[in-house]
């Protein structure tokens, strides 16, 4: 299950930018921007970002960021950002929108 009060916080944000869909992965629920993983929510309100192999590393070098991890190995181009971090909203919203930022660059599916 995912946190429901942050999934309707970037729902607010995302909404109109586009076709977004919603999917249950990964344990957690994630939105999906013109058919590309964007960003998602887990269990405990983390926000996961999809920021794209080259901007990895300037995010994770962001506050209360951590690698996404599947079985132990990191996933390029994917972070977490833990509650602290989103916290506020200018914060949600600029998190979200870099997310957004990244998949519109990928090709429609």
């Amino acid at each position: 299950m995912f946190d429901k009060a942050t999934a309707d916080r970037v729902r607010r944000i995302i909404s109109g930018r586009g076709l977004v869909i919603e999917k249950t992965m990964f344990g957690g629920l994630v939105f999906m921007l013109n058919g590309n993983m964007c960003c998602g929510v887990n269990r405990t309100g983390a926000l996961l970002v999809r920021v794209g192999s080259e901007g990895r590393k300037a995010a994770l070098d962001e506050p209360h960021t951590r690698p996404m991890l599947m079985r132990d190995k990191e996933v390029s181009g994917f972070i977490f950002v833990d509650p602290p971090g989103i916290d506020a909203d200018d914060d949600l919203e600029a998190w979200v929108r870099r997310g957004t930022a990244f998949s519109s660059t990928l090709p429609p599916k």
